[in-house]
């Protein structure tokens, strides 16, 4: 089997999968991306609280909302852009910022596709027994794209690494 040979430059977007108060360095990694290859920057926002229940072939996509979260969304919606902002400062790259529903790495897997993105940015989940317990229930979302789609996925950490004499968090 042969590679498929890669994208052009200027070929593709690069996504940025972001959550509300989630560490800036995962926009700024992926802007830096998008820049180096002349891309557009789509930062991303999911929300879990609703699921697409059916799709029109137009592409409208209806929702069910597992919470009555309207307001909520827009208010992290908005959080997501105003943190975009500013985290990219002066920067040049040109981006926009989109809100996406459903289970994420299927929702991302679903954009990327739509907008025939070159690259998907994700941050590791934070630390704690909740977000343990989380990933525990639904998978990695980095792992789970790596797995199910053709794009590369950067990983950026956020905040400080595990020693290496340290437990893992899901150990």
């Amino acid at each position: 089997m042969t590679d498929q040979p890669r994208a052009s430059v200027g070929a593709g977007k690069v996504i940025a999968a972001v959550v509300p108060g989630q560490s800036s360095r995962i926009v700024r990694e992926a802007a830096h991306y998008a820049a180096l290859s002349h891309a557009e920057l789509i930062v991303a926002h999911v929300d879990t609280t609703r699921f697409v229940a059916f799709e029109d072939p137009d592409g409208y996509v209806h929702s069910s909302t597992v919470n009555v979260a309207g307001a909520a969304a827009k208010a992290a919606l908005d959080e997501v852009r105003r943190a975009t902002a500013e985290a990219l400062g002066e920067s040049t790259v040109p981006w926009s910022a989109r809100q996406i529903i459903g289970d994420p790495a299927l929702a991302l897997i679903q954009l990327a596709d739509e907008i025939d993105a070159s690259l998907i940015v994700v941050g590791t989940r934070k630390r704690g027994l909740g977000e343990s317990l989380r990933e525990f229930l639904t998978g990695s979302v980095a792992a789970r794209l790596s797995h199910r789609q053709r794009r590369p996925v950067l990983i950026v950490p956020q905040g400080e690494p595990v020693g290496a004499e340290d437990e893992l968090p899901w150990e």
